[in-house]
C-alpha cells in the first residue's frame, strides 16, 4: 500500500470511488480544478491510497484502475490551516487503518507547510468518520445547524492543532 499525490488521471477512478460512497460528491469539473496552476488559485492537495498489483487483499474489480486505488483525501491549504474537504475509502478496504494513514500523511503535509492546525465538518450521523478523527486527535470545535440538506442534518466542526 501506498500513499502518493494524484494526477489528473486519477480522476475517473476517483469519481467512480467517491460515487460507491456517502462522501460529498463533486463533478468532473471540480475534479479537473484541481490540478489546474493558477496563481489565484489556493493550494490543494489529492492524496491516493493505492495497493500494489500483486497485493492480494485488492478485491477483483471489473476496472484495475479502480480496484488499485483504494481511497482518497482531499485538502485545501487556507494559511496557517489545512481544510480536509473528502476523504473516501473503499467499503472492501475500510477498517483496515487507511484511513488513519491518509490523515497521517496530510498530517505530514501540514507540519511542513508550518500550519497551525487542520480543521474540517463532519455530518452529525457519521458515527465511523466521527471515530475516524478523533482517534487521530481531532477535537469537537463546534456546530453547523442544519449544514447539511438530504437529509437536513448538522454539522459537527473538528480541528487538530498541529505541533
Amino acid at each position: 500500500m501506498t500513499i502518493r499525490l494524484a494526477t489528473v488521471v486519477d480522476i475517473p477512478s476517483v469519481m467512480n470511488l467517491e460515487r460507491a460512497s456517502t462522501a460529498a460528491h463533486w463533478s468532473e469539473q471540480q475534479y479537473q480544478q484541481l490540478f489546474q496552476p493558477g496563481a489565484h488559485r489556493p493550494e490543494r492537495i489529492v492524496l491516493i491510497a493505492e495497493a500494489s498489483l500483486s497485493d492480494p487483499s485488492v478485491p477483483g474489480e471489473s476496472n484495475a484502475a479502480d480496484a488499485r486505488i483504494l481511497g482518497f483525501l482531499v485538502a485545501h491549504h487556507i494559511a496557517p490551516e489545512w481544510e480536509l474537504e473528502n476523504i473516501v475509502v473503499a467499503q472492501s478496504a475500510r477498517r483496515n487503518g487507511l484511513g488513519k494513514r491518509l490523515l497521517g500523511a496530510l498530517l505530514t503535509r501540514a507540519k511542513e507547510t508550518n500550519s497551525d492546525s487542520i480543521f474540517l465538518e463532519v455530518r452529525e450521523s457519521n458515527a465511523a468518520a466521527r471515530a475516524l478523527y478523533e482517534s487521530t486527535g481531532f477535537e469537537q470545535s463546534g456546530r453547523r445547524k442544519v449544514y447539511y440538506t438530504a437529509p437536513q442534518e448538522d454539522a459537527i466542526l473538528y480541528r487538530r492543532p498541529l505541533p
